[in-house]
């Protein structure tokens, strides 16, 4: 199936979905959010009443980091980190068709730090990688942000994005993996060192997990096992988290950026690249050798067999996505805008059951 969203920009984006991307949404019963920095939206993947697939958009600016947890979804965004809540009750429907309609409650002004990955720590609390500040944070009420840890390498806090510090793995509760693009301590000093020397970094014990990838991006840690995405490579990657081997699970045809894991599936979103082609990165060469060509999209790949077993595919204005979060038991979401009308007339009522449960 195929859809076209119009844009703010001239031109628009088409959408196409595999045909049994529906299917795997019910069967695996979940929906999908994912988000664009280059336009500046938020999108929520779900299948509506009637078998068709819903593609839920809305505007954030330069939407980045997407989580969900306990219900909310957290987005980042240029400026600020918003916390989003689902205003319907048990059995109520938006519009007929919406099993969860997710609302701009709270957004907390950050400034400019460029909001990466976002985590929630055992107390319900958000913990985000602070990518221009090359550490992981949390949010402050005075404050743009409160600093949690940072690279060794790093010497000093500075707003100079020194190593592109980038994903972010949970682990109990408390943070247990990042990302890196590299060690450098030196104002944007990743971007020559984009090709190798990427690390996977253990929190805990501030170890380096490994130091062999290119442009690493999103661990995650899943049943005991952790997940990468070597990026420059265009792998999803298994790590040994004790001796730093890695086995290659899947190529995906596309810069790797956010990674979810449902159901033994990895649901990561590609991109195509700026300027024409991923130059000095070894996906380049892997794409001409595989006779392929880059996508912007998202991908579900079967973490068991390595392949691709459902996508969505945009092809138009819209060329990068970021992050990407599984919904799992939504069916069918939809979100309201920031300075929206829907915004301003959306109005619930906590009833005093809700207020003495939520204290």
């Amino acid at each position: 199936m195929s859809t076209s969203i119009g844009q703010q920009a001239s031109g628009e984006t088409a959408i196409t979905v595999s045909r049994g991307f529906g299917a795997w949404l019910e069967a695996h019963r979940t929906s999908i959010a994912f988000t664009s920095y280059q336009t500046g939206q938020l999108f929520l993947v779900g299948l509506l009443p009637n078998g068709n697939v819903s593609f839920n958009q809305q505007n954030f600016t330069r939407a980045m980091g997407v989580c969900w947890d306990a219900g909310r979804l957290w987005v980042g965004s240029l400026f600020q980190l918003w916390r989003l809540e689902n205003m319907l009750r048990p059995g109520e429907r938006a519009n007929g068709s919406f099993d969860a309609c997710y609302v701009p409650r709270q957004g907390t002004t950050t400034g400019d730090i460029d909001i990466h990955e976002i985590g929630i720590l055992g107390n319900g609390r958000p913990m985000f990688v602070n990518t221009k500040y090359s550490c992981l944070a949390t949010l402050d009420p005075v404050h743009s942000f409160r600093p949690a840890w940072r690279p060794s390498f790093i010497s000093k806090l500075a707003g100079e994005d020194r190593c592109h510090l980038n994903g972010l793995a949970m682990k109990d509760g408390e943070p247990g993996y990042v990302s890196a693009v590299s060690q450098t301590d030196v104002l944007s000093g990743w971007r020559a060192r984009r090709s190798e020397g990427g690390v996977i970094i253990e929190v805990a014990t501030d170890r380096i997990v490994t130091d062999q990838l290119s442009m690493p991006h999103s661990p995650r840690y899943h049943d005991g096992r952790l997940y990468a995405l070597d990026s420059g490579r265009g792998l999803i990657i298994q790590i040994d988290p004790e001796s730093g081997s890695r086995e290659e699970v899947a190529f995906c045809p596309g810069f790797l950026r956010g990674m979810a894991i449902h159901d033994e599936h990895a649901i990561v979103t590609v991109s195509k690249p700026r300027d024409g082609s991923f130059k000095e990165l070894e996906l380049q060469d892997e794409l001409a050798r595989r006779d392929g060509e880059a996508w912007c999209g998202v991908l579900i790949v079967n973490l068991r067999s390595g392949d691709i077993v459902e996508w969505i595919r945009l092809e138009g204005v819209i060329a990068e996505l970021f992050d990407v979060a599984a919904l799992p038991g939504v069916a069918c979401p939809m979100s309201i805008g920031v300075n929206t009308l829907e915004m301003q007339s959306s109005i619930t009522i906590a009833t005093e059951a809700a207020v003495a449960t939520n204290g």
